[in-house]
């Protein structure tokens, strides 16, 4: 069966799951396994392949490339004690295949005739083939070594297994059509014309296992530091990790294996845009190639945004009591905090009294969409009054730097309510100011444009 037309219905299958029994489906596995990956075993397991990577000069980005590896940063994904645990290169399985190393390009004289960067463009074209085996086999490990460990599937249950390998299988199975796609245009020439088409034509499958993947990193993380804490699982996986195929690698350095991979997808592509003649016919596609991994990483980014919101208003719902106001809902997946901290509530003095009452402490949460004032006592929060940020003002009051007023025009009872608050130093009274400011200009915005909807 031709290969690229046997790659072609297997993209197909996880839309025909419903439709198709499990003997078609194990027929469709077995006839695509008939091909296997000329790299994936001559090339280093790809903990190893980012060490090195790590080590190298990177030649300077393009101005329309950003630099991705520190895109999913803010979620805490690639951690130094993650990084750190596999900081060593394996002396069994440290080489990488350079392009200009292979004996057909060797044999062929084309290292005479090309240009230098025509040179680097093979080099960067063929890196995303060489790192994809060496991811491949990486992921094979992770998936058939752990996630299908007999002794670990006694011992977790399959929540816990969900949760700690996630989709990583869909994520090998889409691998592994990649590769052998990319392997079969190197056969054809090994001088190699173009990859970003291949590239574009996976990046459906790159978005259906990549974004939920790395989304729920988060709760793989917490699973894995919960599951610590077992003495058998423990006992059971360090049986594992040092088993040779491992190398030294612990199931950490497996499991972060995806994000690595679709950050660093992005940058040897932009390598590849980089060194791409003005006036060849690949260059829009390369161009587009780029931008759409791009987005690939953006939504991930986003979902890990989000979730790491939810977890955060989940938290704090917890903490929160609605005594003196009516309950709110507080969890949504388009809320998030953006400012939260104590403040003094000062009384505006009486006609013919110099002084007001003496300061009272407010905590104020202000979220994208609304402020929430409450008395703190100890770990939890009284709410004792709120508003939609669309129905908040605010301004310093002149003179008085360290204070400024806060208006509620229309409160949790629907009526007006005025407070005038101080802060601790001038910069931090600004900074309520300029936050509340933004968040009810940016809510007004909105509803402007939905009412136009």
């Amino acid at each position: 069966m031709n290969s690229s037309r046997l790659i072609g219905d297997w993209v197909q299958v996880s839309d025909l799951k419903d439709s198709m029994g499990e003997r078609e489906m194990s027929e469709i596995r077995e006839s695509l396994q008939k091909r296997k990956s000329k790299y994936i075993k001559t090339q280093p397991l790809y903990q190893n392949y980012w060490l090195q990577t790590m080590h190298r000069t990177p030649p300077k980005p393009a101005q329309d490339s950003s630099v991705v590896d520190a895109t999913l940063s803010l979620a805490g994904f690639v951690a130094s004690s993650i990084l750190n645990s596999s900081s060593q290169l394996s002396p069994k399985d440290s080489s990488f295949m350079f392009w200009h190393q292979v004996p057909e390009v060797k044999n062929s004289g084309l290292l005479d005739v090309l240009t230098a960067q025509e040179h680097k463009l093979q080099e960067a074209m063929f890196e995303v083939i060489t790192s994809e085996a060496s991811y491949l086999r990486s992921l094979t490990v992770a998936v058939n070594h752990f996630s299908k460990c007999p002794e670990l599937l006694d011992i977790l249950t399959p929540t816990e297994r969900h949760t700690l390998f996630s989709n990583m299988l869909e994520v090998k199975e889409v691998s592994e059509r990649f590769l052998l796609d990319l392997e079969e245009r190197l056969e054809e020439n090994i001088f190699v014309r173009d990859i970003s088409d291949i590239v574009l034509r996976h990046c459906i499958d790159f978005r259906r296992v990549y974004v939920p993947y790395v989304t729920n990193q988060m709760y793989q993380e917490k699973m894995l530091q919960q599951l610590m804490l077992n003495d058998e699982f423990v006992q059971v996986l360090k049986k594992l990790e040092v088993q040779p195929l491992c190398q030294r690698q612990p199931l950490k350095s497996f499991l972060i294996l995806p994000f690595q991979r679709i950050t660093r997808m992005k940058i040897m592509l932009a390598n590849i845009l980089m060194l791409t003649s003005p006036e060849c016919p690949m260059l829009e596609s390369v161009r587009r190639a780029v931008e759409t991994i791009g987005e690939i990483v953006h939504a991930c980014n986003e979902n890990v945004k989000m979730m790491r919101q939810i977890e955060e208003l989940v938290s704090l719902e917890k903490r929160l009591e609605f005594v003196s106001t009516k309950s709110l809902p507080l969890i949504s997946q388009t809320r998030f905090l953006v400012k939260e901290g104590e403040l003094n509530e000062l009384s505006i003095p009486e006609s013919g009294h110099k002084l007001g009452n003496a300061p009272k402490a407010i905590y104020l949460h202000l979220f994208n969409d609304i402020l929430l004032l409450s008395q703190k006592e100890e770990d939890k929060f009284s709410v004792v009054d709120y508003a939609r940020t669309s129905r908040v003002r605010t301004d310093c009051l002149n003179g008085k730097s360290l204070v400024f007023n806060l208006c509620l025009s229309e409160n949790h009872k629907g009526v007006t309510r005025n407070l005038i608050l101080g802060a601790g130093n001038e910069s931090e009274a600004q900074e309520w100011v300029a936050a509340i400011s933004a968040q009810s200009a940016e809510s007004e915005s909105q509803n402007k444009n939905a009412g136009r909807c």
